[in-house]
């Protein structure tokens, strides 16, 4: 089973917990009974849960920088969860490059949002990189 199933069932995981107010161990298990991961990919699945959980706070900060005139209360369920699965990959997992973080978040909000949600969250990912280049760029 491959990493981008382990991204899609984390996304599953995390509006289980943001929406249904599930635990996090209950909703990864839950998940988990979806499909046979290896143990590689179900350690990833794990860590990326539990990381976007534990930096929740400063991933909300990061994102409402850059939603303009949106809440990150108010955005859609489904857009909100992939945008924090795909922010936390950004910011604190930097084994895994930018162009495949995003890619892989407009693939979810492409089967799991509406019409608007790739281009939506393509556009909100899109400016979280450039913020981080131009801090970057001294």
């Amino acid at each position: 089973m491959s990493r981008r199933l382990a991204r899609e069932l984390a996304f599953k995981a995390l509006f289980e917990i943001d929406v249904g107010k599930n635990e996090v161990d209950r909703a990864v298990e839950h998940v988990l009974e979806e499909a046979g991961l290896n143990e590689i990919n179900e350690q990833y699945l794990q860590e990326m849960v539990t990381g976007v959980i534990n930096k929740l706070m400063e991933i909300d900060e990061v994102l409402a920088k850059h939603l303009i005139q949106w809440d990150i209360k108010r955005i859609a369920n489904v857009d909100r969860n992939i945008l924090r699965l795909a922010a936390f990959e950004l910011t604190y997992r930097r084994d895994i490059p930018s162009s495949v973080a995003i890619n892989e978040a407009i693939e979810l909000a492409k089967k799991f949002g509406t019409d608007d949600s790739p281009k939506f969250v393509n556009g909100v990912l899109d400016k979280v990189i450039k913020s981080f280049s131009d801090k970057l760029q001294v």
